[in-house]
C-alpha cells in the first residue's frame, strides 16, 4: 500500500502526529511519504491513502490572517513556542484548492489538532477537510481530532493514540481480521 500523508502544522504538533501516523503505517509495511501542504504533490496517482492533517484555527483550517496570528504567539516569549520552519508558507486549505481530488482512486482520511475543550468552542479542521473534499466529490473514510493543551502543546498519549488510530481505521481489513 502507499500513502501520502500531508499536514499543516504551526508549532509541531500536527507534524507529530502526522510522523505518528507515517510510524504505525509504515510498521504495518506501507509506503508512507510524509510532507507539508506546500510541499505536497498536486498529481496523486498511484496512491492508495491520502491522509490529511492540520491545526484548529478559528474553527477551521488555517488561513493566511490566522497563521500571522500564531507567528504573533511564537513571538511572545512567555508561551515558549517556536514556529515550525514554513508555517508561514501556503498549507492544506491552498493545496487542498489546487489538487484535483475527484480524479483520485485513493481512500482519503483527515486528522487535526484542536484545544482540549468542547468541540462548539474549538472547533475541528478535519471536518472543515473532510467538507471541502466531500464538495468536490470525494468520500472521507475516517477523521479524527487530537488534542493540545490551552499552551499549544500536545497532550500526552496523542501520539500514542494516533499511531492506534491509524492501525484500527486507516489500514486495509484483511480476510484474516475480518
Amino acid at each position: 500500500m502507499n500513502a501520502l500523508i500531508v499536514y499543516e502544522s504551526m508549532f509541531g504538533n500536527t507534524r507529530q502526529i502526522a510522523e505518528a501516523i507515517a510510524e504505525a503505517l509504515q510498521a504495518a509495511g506501507t509506503t508512507v511519504t510524509v510532507t507539508t501542504a506546500a510541499n505536497a504533490p498536486v498529481e496523486l496517482s498511484g496512491l492508495d491513502l491520502v491522509v490529511i492533517g492540520s491545526p484548529t484555527h478559528a474553527h477551521t483550517l488555517p488561513q493566511p490572517s490566522s497563521r500571522k496570528d500564531a507567528a504573533a504567539w511564537a513571538d511572545d516569549e512567555k508561551k515558549q513556542l517556536h514556529l515550525e520552519p514554513g508555517a508561514q508558507d501556503p498549507g492544506v486549505r491552498e493545496w487542498l484548492e489546487r489538487v484535483p481530488v475527484a480524479e483520485v482512486n485513493a481512500r482519503f482520511a483527515a486528522f487535526s489538532t484542536r484545544a482540549d475543550f468542547p468541540l462548539i468552542f474549538a472547533g475541528d479542521a478535519a471536518a472543515a477537510i473532510k467538507r471541502r473534499l466531500r464538495k468536490r466529490g470525494v468520500h472521507v473514510d475516517a477523521h479524527e481530532n487530537f488534542l493540545v493543551d490551552f499552551d499549544s502543546r500536545l497532550l500526552p498519549d496523542e501520539q500514542q493514540r494516533a499511531r492506534d488510530w491509524a492501525v484500527a481505521t486507516l489500514l486495509p481489513v484483511t480476510a484474516s481480521q475480518s
